[in-house]
């Protein structure tokens, strides 16, 4: 049986945390992601976070906060 496909424009934190753990060589927790999507007030209903939103929200932050 296959995994459920992830929907990413509605991952939980969790699977978004677990997402960034898999693609990269650092950890991150849940709280970690939740505090970020927090900040960049890309928290939906339910707890759910766009990654698209979640990454250029970070792209923004490397690129010195640059719209």
């Amino acid at each position: 049986m296959n995994p459920k496909p992830l929907k990413i424009t509605a991952l939980s934190v969790e699977e978004l945390a677990q997402l960034l753990r898999q693609a990269g060589r650092r950890s991150i927790s849940g709280q970690a992601v939740l505090a970020i999507a927090q900040k960049a007030g890309i928290v939906r209903d339910g707890g759910r976070i766009n990654l698209i939103e979640y990454t250029a929200f970070l792209a923004r932050e490397v690129a010195g906060g640059a719209d």
